[in-house]
């Protein structure tokens, strides 16, 4: 997988989520790479390397044994792992398959609907399903724009695409070819068995307006997993990294520093 590093010390990866890579996480690259060894990847078909072998399923499971295969190679493991969106589903499963990788896990707004005991097997709301397939039909037929702006106000804010950066929008349209795969590789639900699975500490994090679904899946996380925190970024929204970096960068600090890992303040 590409990646971009930076900074010395204890490794600190970054996970994306969609119609991103790397360049994401450029606010907490420079944030905090003064105390860590800042690692950002972009996940197997994503920008830059777009062109993927033939075989090769976009697969939110095979992501997850990536990412521990990325640190493995590495080298500078275990990692405090950041995931953001459906890289925080995808670190999640990461944490649980491949324990030995990972030291502490950052959820923030992750992806993936909730399996509540006693319900039927979770899936995402009809008119979800019906949102993402038309701003895939848009991005396949051309109008990419309007694909990618339909997508992406609904798992943020309405208007937030219109007001985001030209990076960000860039950033977006490389990737928009990931968006039809990836709607045919629905996340799977979180369950409190596969929660008590994460024995790491975990830090969750949430927008203060983030969409309802984030919320849920944040609260239901902190009471099922053996040693989680939360934090929610006053003000932002599913982006809270972007909007509001320093204290997103603030959150992951202190988890990281109160879990004793020979960092000093």
């Amino acid at each position: 997988m590409p990646y971009e590093a930076r900074g010395d010390g204890e490794l600190l990866l970054f996970v994306h989520g969609s119609l991103c890579d790397y360049r994401y996480w450029q606010p907490q690259m420079s944030g905090l790479s003064a105390r860590y060894r800042c690692v950002a990847v972009s996940l197997t078909h994503y920008w830059p390397a777009t062109e993927t072998p033939a075989g090769m399923p976009f697969s939110w499971s095979q992501h997850a044994d990536e990412v521990a295969e990325f640190i493995d190679r590495l080298g500078a493991g275990p990692a405090h792992v950041v995931g953001h969106s459906r890289g925080g589903c995808v670190t999640f499963h990461c944490a649980r398959r491949h324990p030995q990788h990972v030291r502490t896990l950052t959820l923030a707004d992750p992806g993936g609907p909730l399996q509540i005991a006693g319900r039927p097997p979770a899936t995402l709301p009809a008119p979800v399903n019906a949102l993402r397939a038309r701003a895939a039909q848009l991005i396949e037929t051309g109008d990419v724009e309007a694909g990618l702006q339909l997508f992406v106000d609904s798992v943020s804010r309405p208007g937030f695409w219109a007001k985001s950066t030209a990076g960000f929008r860039r950033m977006a349209t490389d990737n928009a070819h990931t968006l039809a795969p990836q709607f045919q590789d629905p996340l799977p639900a979180y369950t409190p068995d596969d929660a008590a699975g994460v024995r790491c500490p975990v830090l969750l994090i949430d927008g203060e307006k983030s969409p309802l679904m984030f919320h849920r899946t944040v609260d239901a996380l902190a009471s099922w997993l053996p040693d989680a925190r939360r934090e929610t970024v006053a003000g932002a929204s599913h982006g809270m990294n972007l909007a509001h970096p320093a204290a997103f960068n603030r959150y992951i600090d202190g988890m990281i520093s109160d879990v004793g890992v020979g960092t000093t303040r």
